[in-house]
This record gives structure tokens, sequence and C-alpha cells, in this order.
């Protein structure tokens, strides 16, 4: 009985084990392939930069396999380094403060001890394969130098070429050609439950890939509003993930598992400052968006309804007799905005714009945000339990259909000295919004003053100065007198000198 029972134990092993070989050579014989489709999947793109974004739809392998996209992405995913002086907030132009100075200057010009450079770093994709790379704001913001590592590590110096910290995103340049790309893929295709991949630098471990799935979409958490209280019109309406994201992971990649880009990382949820769980990024529906701003205009185009909006929950439904819980609630409408014109009044809720359905605020804000000024939208909303709708032609900050575009200020001379026209580089590490740099100072009148070349002039008395033709049309109406002139050095260092006219 016993050498029946262990022939037949012998029979089974040796079944078994014949079907583990097959089977692992029909695995590795797929694995095969699967890496022929990577190779042909990994021939970049040699194009510059498109907003178009192109179906989304997951192609999930079997077994799900993260290495096209890993493979795809990382050789497009960069380090992003700056430097700052951290010496801007001192002063020059004598010591204590006369207290007449002040009504002009305020307080910000007290003496500090100066401080050597600090270092910070975060992440950036290449979008175009001559050298555009998109990243966050916050990455790049008030820096006095940029530096972009790319995968081969090569290091080349960043000019800044446009920001909007309304979403936290950022455009850099760098001079190269036949860069690799991530192509744009459509967030809006992405559904809860998806899986996704996180490219990034974090902790200076350059080109690190995690994955996870999409937690939630259309999320707000107050991070752009609460570190910026003046930025009322910040839009949020986060990716989020459970994706491992840490300190050197904002402005990098979030792909799908085609390797396109649906987000770029911006933010966590953390009480320690490291990964716990969740992690956001800006969707690539208005990343495009924003970067197509500022290649074409300079300066990103912020649409309106023109209405304050609250979202709705059960408690609020009950006290206003609503109908519903999806939605937008207009709590107020602006005079003579596109929502007025269009016939919305307070009380209506809002539950789709150009068809898409939005049942909270930052959905509806996310919607917006993909339209210019002059653009219109078609809005529907509930009335008193009834289904409208509404064709609102959207507006601007200054309530008007026109596009702001950013001109580039000509050079001026007066008095001897030269005035330029300050980079967007520098105002963005500045924290300055416009200026006139002077050149030639010692024989320009202005020599008498101690100030030194490359001094940004920001007001002059009480009139701001934004371009370098306001030096000039500013000064001549003055008929006599002492006037002051504040501004800020390259270095940071703030300054203010007395002229007489």
């Amino acid at each position: 009985m016993k050498s029946k029972q262990f022939f037949a134990g012998l029979t089974l092993s040796a079944l078994l084990g014949g079907g583990i070989a097959v089977g692992g050579y029909k695995l590795s014989e797929g694995t095969t392939e699967f890496s022929q489709v990577i190779q042909e999947q990994m021939r970049f793109p040699q194009v510059r930069y498109t907003s178009d974004m192109r179906s989304s739809t997951p192609v999930v392998p079997e077994g799900l396999n993260f290495l096209k996209a890993a493979q795809s992405a990382t050789p497009a995913v960069v380090h992003v380094m700056t430097e700052y002086n951290s010496n801007r907030t001192a002063s020059r132009g004598g010591g204590q403060m006369d207290p007449f100075l002040r009504e002009f200057f305020g307080d910000g010009f007290e003496r500090q001890a100066p401080q050597g450079p600090q270092r910070a770093s975060g992440s950036g994709v290449i979008i175009a394969s001559d050298g555009y790379i998109v990243t966050n704001n916050h990455v790049i913001d008030k820096a006095d130098k940029i530096e972009v590592v790319l995968d081969d590590k090569r290091t080349f110096e960043a000019t800044l070429v446009g920001t909007d910290p309304t979403t936290d995103i950022a455009l850099l340049k760098i001079k190269s050609e036949n860069l690799p790309v991530v192509r744009y893929g459509n967030s809006d295709d992405l559904r809860v439950g998806e899986w996704v991949l996180a490219v990034g630098n974090p902790m200076n471990l350059t080109s690190t890939v995690t994955a996870g799935i999409v937690s939630a979409k259309g999320r707000s958490i107050d991070l752009l509003r609460s570190n910026n209280p003046e930025q009322k019109y910040s839009i949020e309406s986060f990716i989020q993930t459970d994706a491992a994201v840490n300190p050197g992971n904002s402005g990098g990649a979030l792909v799908n598992l085609n390797g396109d880009l649906v987000g770029i990382n911006t933010a966590i949820a953390s009480q320690t400052g490291s990964f716990a769980g969740y992690s956001f990024a800006v969707p690539s529906s208005i990343v495009s968006k924003v970067v197509d701003d500022l290649l074409k205009y300079g300066e990103v185009q912020r649409a309106l309804l023109g209405a304050e909006i609250r979202e709705i929950d059960a408690a609020f439904a009950k006290e206003k007799n609503l109908k519903t819980l999806d939605g937008v609630y207009l709590a107020n409408v602006a005079a003579n905005s596109g929502a007025q014109e269009a016939g919305l009044k307070p009380g209506d809720v809002i539950t789709a714009i150009n068809g898409v359905a939005v049942t909270k605020s930052s959905q509806l804000l996310e919607q917006v945000a993909r339209y210019r000024p002059g653009d219109k939208v078609k809005v529907a909303f509930l009335r008193d339990g009834n289904e409208k709708t509404a064709h609102v032609t959207l507006k601007n900050m200054n309530n008007s259909t026109e596009l702001v575009k950013r001109s580039k200020a000509s050079s001026v001379k007066f008095e001897g000295a030269t005035f330029e026209a300050v980079s967007q580089q520098e105002m963005n590490k500045l924290g300055i919004n416009g200026g006139a740099k002077i050149a030639n100072v010692r024989g320009s009148k202005f020599r008498e003053t101690g100030m030194k070349d490359g001094f940004i002039i920001t007001r002059i008395d009480k009139q701001p100065v934004k371009q370098p033709a306001d030096v000039e049309k500013y000064l001549q109406n003055f008929d006599g007198g002492v006037v002051y002139l504040e501004g800020v050095y390259p270095d940071g260092l703030k300054a203010y000198y007395p002229i007489e006219k």
C-alpha cells in the first residue's frame, strides 16, 4: 500500500513539474513579446511643443506591468536645482530710516546680516523636444538661478518663460534639441481606481518611479490660497493618488500606464512633511491650457463666470429648500458679469458646463479655467427645481472680454542714463511686477544719488514703475523738490535714493 502511495506521489510531482515548466516557457515567451513592444514605444518622438491631448484609455497588459510607462516617462523627467540669495531683505541708502520715508517705503528696508546662498530642488517634465519644461511655480519661485539636470546627467541653465501662481504651474526653457518628451494624456479620461505612476526626484534620489491608483478627482485642499491669502482666483481640482510622493517630487510627472502625462505632482497630505498616504497633482487639462497661454501671450488668460459660488451639503440644501445635493450654488452674481448678462441669478444651482457635469466647486472652476475671456460656454442649471440653460460669455478679472498680452518694453534713455526692461525671471525671483533697470549711472544725473548700475526702480514717489518709459514720464512731471526712488538690486538688496529736481 505504501509503495502505491509513493509511486502515485512521484507521478503527481512529475505532472506538476511539467506544467510549471510549460507555464514558465509561455510566460517568458509573452515577456519577450512585451519587451519588443516596449522597445518599439521607446523611439522618442522629436516634436516641438503641442498641447493636443490624445485619448488616454488605459492599456493594461496581462499581469499588470509598469515597464512601458516607466521607461517612456523617466528620460523626460528632469531634476530642477534652484539657488536663492538669502540677503534679499537687506537695504542700502543709509542707517536708520527716516520716519518720513516709511510713509513711502514701509518697514521692509530694515537691515539684516547677509547670509550665504541657499539651495533647493524639485522636478520638471520635458514637454517639447526643443527644451520647454513644465514644473511647479513653488519649485522655482523667487529663485536667483535655475539649473536643470537631465536624466542623462547633462546640466543646463534654464530661463523662466512664465508662471501662474493660481495653478502653481511654471514654464522653463533650456537651449537644447532632440530631447525625449512626455506627451499629454487627457486627464478627463482618468478613472478612480486606475493605476498611475509618479516620476520625479524625491530627496535628491534622481529618476525615482512609484506606483499607485487614482484615489479621487477634483480634490480641493485649500493649499494655494492658504500659502498666498491674496490669491483669490486659485484653482484647485487636484488628482488625488496614493503613489508615494515626497519633497523633491514637486513638478514631476504623473503618468498613466500608456506613459501619457495626466498630471504634474504638486503636493502631499502630511503632518510631518513626508509621504503619509496621499499625493495631489494638477490635471493635464489645466497644465496644457496654462502652458499654451504662457507661450502665446506671456500671461495666463483667466476666464471668470462672475459669480460667488458655494458647495451644497445636506444642511445647506435643507436651509435653502434645494431638491438636489449635486451642483454648485450661486450665492451672488456680480454686476455686468457674464453670468448676469446671461440671466443667471443668486439661488441658481449650476449642474454642468458645456455638457460636463459639475457636482462641486472645484469641478466648476476646473471647467471654466479651460477657457479664455470672450469664449462662450453653455451652462446647465436648476432654478426652483426646473432645468434651464444659459449661454455665458466669460470675462476677465477686469470684467472685459479682452485678452492680455505682455508686450516687450523698449529701453529708454533719460538724463544720460539708460533704462531697460526687467526680465520675467528677475521679476519672479525678486517678487516684483515690472520695473526699470538703470545702466550708465556714472555718465548721468543719477550718479549724485549713489545709485549703482543694475538698480531696478520699482517706484518713484508713490507711483509704481512698470516699464522703462515710466521713469521719464514720472520724473518729467515733477516741478521741483526732492523725489524718492525705491527699488531693488539683482542680488535682492532693497534700496531707496533721493533725487533733487
